[in-house]
């Protein structure tokens, strides 16, 4: 498998739209007609519920796993990293899905995930701390991402920071709107049981 089919099989990975399958299979419900209009996991957790959710998180996340270990698995020497950013742009924009697909978030900590566990683990309690005390997803995410950027410096991996950089970047620009919302008040909190 060459380096451009990698890239080709990433993307496509990416652009699988959990949400919509399992909105549409599941449920009989297209996800991106109800909340925020966007094929991810907090969307699908607002209009479907937790079982739901959990399933759509789990499978983006996973897909950015496989990507990033696409290059293991066909025997190419190709940074994890950089064989997993087409899936986490696929999942933003899936081929599958007229290009209107999720924030970003899952598949980016997926692709991490295959790179580096512990920083992963570090990410995903930041995560948990953040939305726990400002009940706010979307500031969790972008905080993530930040997050994560500020490890790739600081752990001394060129690849590592330029991916988060760019990881981060998709997540902010992703989120825009939410942001917007936090600044007016008008962004949704989640609610704890």
């Amino acid at each position: 498998m060459s380096v451009l089919l990698i890239l080709i099989v990433s993307y496509l990975l990416g652009s699988i739209p959990s949400a919509l399958i399992v909105g549409k299979v599941g449920y009989g419900v297209d996800v991106r007609e109800h909340g925020s209009g966007n094929l991810g996991g907090t969307n699908t957790f607002r209009a479907l519920g937790k079982k739901a959710g959990i399933i759509v998180i789990l499978a983006d996340l996973l897909k950015g796993t496989l990507a990033a270990l696409l290059p293991l698995i066909a025997g190419v020497d190709l940074n994890p990293l950089v064989a997993g950013l087409p899936a986490v742009i696929g999942h933003c924009y899936p081929v599958f899905a007229g290009f209107r697909g999720g924030k970003a978030v899952a598949t980016s900590g997926g692709v991490l995930l295959a790179y580096d566990p512990l920083m992963v683990a570090l990410l995903l309690l930041l995560f948990f701390i953040v939305l726990y005390l400002t009940k706010y997803v979307s500031l969790s995410s972008i905080l993530t991402g930040l997050a994560a950027h500020t490890y790739g410096i600081f752990d001394g991996d060129k690849v590592l920071s330029l991916a988060t950089f760019a990881l981060a970047l998709l997540v902010l620009y992703r989120h825009r709107a939410n942001v917007e919302r936090i600044l007016n008040g008008t962004e949704s909190k989640i609610k704890w049981l």
